[in-house]
């Protein structure tokens, strides 16, 4: 609920005023849509098992979930990194930032983040559904949860996972280069910035976003990368509500507390529906 609400007015905020029809808002926006979608792909198929005492899914419905929870989560850390250069212009190139960051730039950049994290999924649901699976039909999970799967597969034919996985892994790492590498650029630039005040009006429009990629990555890393020996069911279950879950209600609330333009927004929207009512 706090994921549905804080994304919803966070998207409706930006739609609606058009002072913040900016290339910053606009991705905010699009990160909005992502967590809505990434929220709605696992809580509510558990919550209807939860309430009707059952953990069944069917092979088509595990199928779609596998898929939309990659394209969703892939496309966010894309998205992040689009970010992460829009905060690089808007602070280091901050004379050319129209002309770098465009209405038509911001659009294509937008575009090219869905497609794709589409593309990843595609390849990777298919190839995750393409194993011959010999070790039931149970996944220890709240949901259709890729590495859970695996575990289902015989031994041999998951090997043809692996290079969908190192694929998957060197976009990760290109991306995540490319965030330290604009960051560390941004901090430089903000550091030479000789006023007390405008040091700390640069550091409050990137702070926010490097909380979010920083929740983003954690909590994704840790669910993937940790040792076999520290696994179990409780932890795998806690690790994946943590990366599945939380940031998506957290991002709304970590954004609209440091961007004072966005409350702003806010407090004149929801007055104005009222006074509408």
């Amino acid at each position: 609920l706090a994921a549905l609400l804080g994304n919803g007015l966070i998207i409706t905020t930006i739609a609606w005023d058009h002072h913040l029809h900016t290339p910053m808002y606009f991705f905010l926006l699009n990160l909005a849509l992502l967590d809505l979608g990434a929220i709605s792909t696992t809580v509510p198929k558990s919550m209807d098992n939860f309430l009707r005492d059952t953990r069944d899914i069917s092979y088509a419905g595990c199928i779609i979930q596998v898929f939309l929870s990659v394209f969703l989560l892939s496309a966010e850390y894309f998205l992040l990194t689009t970010m992460s250069y829009d905060r690089y212009v808007a602070i280091c190139r901050p004379l050319h930032y129209e002309t770098l960051l465009g209405s038509r730039v911001c659009l294509h950049l937008a575009a090219a983040v869905w497609v794709c994290g589409c593309l990843y999924a595609l390849l990777h649901t298919a190839n995750t559904f393409s194993l011959a699976f010999c070790q039931g039909n149970a996944v220890d999970q709240f949901f259709c949860e890729i590495p859970q799967i695996l575990k289902l597969s015989c031994s041999t034919s998951y090997l043809r996972e692996l290079w969908v996985i190192l694929v998957g892994s060197c976009l990760v790492f290109v991306c995540f280069v490319l965030i330290v590498v604009s960051y560390v650029q941004i901090f430089r630039a903000v550091l030479r910035i000789p006023s007390q005040q405008g040091r700390h009006k640069a550091f409050a429009t990137c702070l926010p976003h490097l909380a979010v990629v920083s929740l983003f990555v954690s909590t994704v890393i840790f669910a993937y990368l940790k040792p076999s020996s520290i696994s179990s069911p409780s932890l795998d279950l806690v690790v994946s509500v943590l990366y599945s879950v939380v940031p998506p209600a957290v991002n709304p609330l970590i954004y609209s507390l440091r961007n004072q333009e966005l409350k702003v927004a806010l407090s004149q929207l929801i007055p104005g529906c009222f006074q509408k009512q």
